[in-house]
C-alpha cells in the first residue's frame, strides 16, 4: 500500500525544504548522475512560495551567464551555498514537463543558460 500525505503535511515538508535552502541556497544543473555541473544558479533568499503540495521557486526566468562545463543536462540538485551541502537531489530537467525547465538541455561552457522556470510537486 503507498503512502499518502494530506496537503497540509505536503506543504509543511516543503516549506521545510524552503527553510534548509535559506538566504545563500544554489541550484546545480548537471549532466546524468551529477558527473558534471553544467551551470550554478543562486536561488532567491526566500527560495519559493508553498501551495497545495507544489514548491514554486521564485525569481524565475533566472541565468548563469557562464556555463561551468559543456554537456547534456540531465538532473538537478539544490545545496547551501557555504560548504555545498545538498537539501535536494534526483530533480529532473528538461525544457518543459520538468521539475527545472531551461531554454536547452544542450549547454556549452562559457553559453548564457537560462532556467525558465522550477517546481518541487509532492508525491
Amino acid at each position: 500500500m503507498a503512502v499518502t500525505y494530506t496537503t497540509a503535511v505536503k506543504n509543511a515538508r516543503l516549506s521545510a525544504v524552503v527553510t534548509q535552502i535559506g538566504a545563500t541556497g544554489v541550484l546545480e544543473i548537471g549532466t546524468a548522475g551529477m558527473a558534471t555541473v553544467l551551470a550554478t544558479i543562486a536561488l532567491n533568499s526566500t527560495a519559493g512560495t508553498v501551495a497545495s503540495g507544489v514548491l514554486t521557486f521564485s525569481g524565475f526566468p533566472k541565468s548563469d551567464t557562464s556555463a561551468d562545463n559543456s554537456g547534456t543536462a540531465a538532473v538537478a540538485r539544490i545545496r547551501t551555498a557555504s560548504g555545498g551541502t545538498d537539501i535536494v537531489t534526483g530533480l529532473t530537467v528538461g525544457t518543459s514537463g520538468s521539475d527545472i525547465n531551461l531554454d536547452s538541455v544542450s549547454i556549452t561552457a562559457g553559453q548564457t543558460v537560462t532556467i525558465n522556470s522550477a517546481t518541487i510537486t509532492h508525491a
